[in-house]
């Protein structure tokens, strides 16, 4: 892994010597053994499913008798109609693909391969025969010709229900899949059953599907809203926290307005000649505006308290994104960090769902009550799919993990480089290789403690959806409170990793060591980290409500004037979470470098004091900011003998 040397003496002794960018050495190297084997795992489980036939059975389909569509099948035994030629039938067919088990979530009906997936409705057996001697396409049970399709008595059990919606086969996988909307529908209410009104549901499924132009317009939307904010946090971070707290009030305010003006208007508007289904449909908007004017209401009561409350530490927030915004212009790839993880988690996410599927396919032929196959894993073998869940979890955290690890090499890198024009060519690209050659086994381990403590949050959380509405008040009470909890610490534990990485980033240190320094040092700063990461991470959030706002003002902009929607309620959240998302996964990158930079001024404050050969690394906009909080605590009363010596900056 492009390293040999173990972690140096200096490591061992009580207080450390921090050395920034000047050792280099592997870290936790068993814990990189591991994750290696995990994956191994990973790829045995994959490799396993392919080569027991999963993978023809998910690519290509298979009928309820185990035969594989579109080639020659082994006859299984005691399993009529098995062992057929389907060579020229490369497509599944459901009878009724609209029948759903909702408990086991599959389609509970018979499947046939077919030549064809009728493209057009057929409403009777004739139509039916008439497809299936137009297009050689049986659509009927295999024992039963086409010939027979309106005389034979069993026809009615043995061909699709009445009426055969249309349908189109699914690209790549061979199923013919209904194209009605109400279907679609009706394979949502599988996943929500929690939903009474079905008629609701439609309308919703409906909404979404009538106005899914819009809905991708506004998720492109908030994409460039957040890339923009991104590009104004580098160039006018001095003001930013000003425009940001002026335009979110306005934002508020005028969304706020325009849902209540929307409303009155809705209102007002004259129903004698509406339809009764269209009357329906007005009155779920209007009940939808009400909602949302009260929620955007009560949130801007809210804003504005807080915004009033900490008005007063706005200004000490200015320096620091000041400074955060010089290493954007210093590392401008930064802003695309974003990108190259979600397409990392894609990709697994990719690779982890196929596998999934083939782990629904795999497995011996066994008849069920039905006297249909299916395919079922025995032994030791039946318990991998909890192996898969695992890794889900944890590659997914040592992704993100990575990010993390990259991020803060890349500013350590920055900051702790006195002259500028010194700084590496990528820092981002010099901090991947450092990454990969020696740090490695550090994140796995980091992401390792955060899937231990994610893991048993969501058994607790599934055991209580499970139990909704069956348990005790003081078995709901309990089941909540070790959820809450364990997100608790599981927000902590990241915090903790993510200041454990910048200080792995600083002095190459394994996992626990690092740890345990970023411990002490943010105790020894409780107060600083109080106030910077309040408000700092209170601005970031403030920028992220004005994308949301932003893009649902847009969004109701749009979808109230648009004439053939039906009800928008699910649009527009679905919208709205997108935007949040994407601004998220944007200015998070953006809360790093603040965490990382922060941590990095607290090592250099401890360790430096401006002496020759003690010089300190920080910026001066930085160290004007500790002074005048000093200076601040001191005619407070609060930090008088906290540090009386003068502290003077590094000359850039």
């Amino acid at each position: 892994m492009g390293c040999c040397s173990s972690a140096s003496s200096a490591a061992q002794s009580s207080k450390r010597e921090w050395k920034p960018l000047e050792d280099r050495s592997c870290t936790d190297i068993p814990w990189l053994l591991l994750f290696i084997l995990f994956c191994i795992g990973m790829g045995f489980i994959c490799g396993f499913s392919v080569a027991t036939g999963a993978a023809a059975r998910l690519v290509s389909g298979y009928d309820s008798y185990g035969n594989i569509c579109g080639q020659k099948n082994a006859k299984l035994e005691a399993i009529p109609n098995s062992g057929m030629d389907h060579t020229h039938r490369k497509y599944v067919f459901f009878l009724d693909p609209c029948n759903l088990d909702l408990i086991n979530r599959k389609i509970k009906s018979v499947a046939l391969c077919v030549k064809a997936c009728p493209r057009q409705e057929l409403k009777t057996l004739s139509d039916v025969q008439k497809f299936a001697e137009i297009n050689g396409s049986a659509l009927c049970s295999y024992n039963l010709k086409p010939s027979e399709y309106t005389t034979s008595s069993k026809a009615s059990v043995l061909c699709p229900k009445l009426p055969v919606p249309a349908s189109a086969p699914i690209p790549f996988f061979h199923r013919c899949a209904p194209v009605n909307i109400s279907c679609y529908a009706k394979f949502a209410e599988a996943l929500i059953t929690f939903v009474s009104d079905n008629s609701v549901l439609h309308r919703l499924i409906s909404g979404v599907m009538t106005s899914k132009e819009i809905i991708l317009g506004l998720c492109l939307l908030s994409l460039v809203l957040s890339m923009i904010l991104m590009v104004i946090i580098r160039y006018i971070s001095r003001v930013l926290v000003w425009i940001l707290t002026i335009l979110v009030i306005l934002g508020s305010l005028g969304g706020t307005g325009v849902l209540w003006w929307l409303y009155a208007k809705q209102r007002k508007s004259p129903k004698e000649t509406v339809i009764p289904e269209q009357l329906q449909i007005a009155e779920d908007n209007l009940r939808a505006l009400l909602i949302y004017a009260i929620s955007a209401t009560v949130f801007t009561v809210i804003l504005f308290l807080i915004m009033l409350v900490m008005r007063k530490r706005v200004a000490l927030t200015i320096a620091l994104f000041h400074v955060a915004g010089k290493v954007f212009i210093h590392l401008p790839l930064l802003v695309f960090q974003p990108f190259w993880t979600f397409f990392a988690l894609v990709l697994f996410w990719a690779y982890w769902i196929m596998t999934l599927l083939f782990l629904g396919t795999t497995g011996s032929a066994v008849q069920n009550d039905q006297g249909f196959v299916e395919f079922r894993v025995s032994g030791p073998l039946q318990y991998m799919w909890w192996y898969h869940v695992v890794g889900l979890i944890w590659i997914s955290e040592f992704i993100l993990a990575c990010q993390q690890m990259t991020v803060a090499g890349a500013v350590v890198t920055y900051y702790f480089t006195r002259d500028k024009r010194n700084l590496p060519f990528t820092p981002i690209l010099a901090s991947v290789n450092r990454l990969i050659r020696y740090h490695l086994g550090t994140v796995a381990k980091g992401s390792f403690i955060i899937t231990l403590v994610k893991i048993p949050r969501m058994i607790l959380m599934y055991i209580h959806s499970q139990l909704k509405g069956k348990e005790n008040a003081c078995a709901r009470c309990v089941l909540k409170s070790c959820i809450c909890c364990l997100w608790c610490l599981e927000k902590c534990l990241n915090y903790l990793n993510q200041n454990a990485y910048t200080a792995t980033a600083i002095n190459s240190t394994n996992f626990c060591t690092s740890a345990k320094d970023a411990f002490v040092i943010l105790v020894e700063n409780a107060l600083r980290v109080a106030a910077i990461n309040t408000v700092g991470d209170f601005m970031l959030f403030l920028g992220k409500v004005l994308i949301v706002c932003s893009t649902g003002l847009a969004g109701i902009m749009l979808l109230n004037y648009q004439q053939d929607y039906t009800v928008w309620v699910l649009p527009l959240i679905i919208v709205c979470l997108f935007a949040f998302l994407v601004a998220h996964c944007f200015l998070s990158i953006y809360e790093m470098v603040v965490d990382v930079l922060f941590l990095c001024f607290a090592i250099d404050t401890k360790y430096n004091d401006g002496s020759p050969g003690r010089e300190f690394y920080m910026d001066k906009v930085l160290m004007e900011f500790v002074e005048n909080s000093r200076k601040a605590m001191k005619e407070a009363g609060k930090g008088g003998v906290a540090d009386a010596r003068e502290l003077k900056p590094m000359i850039k």
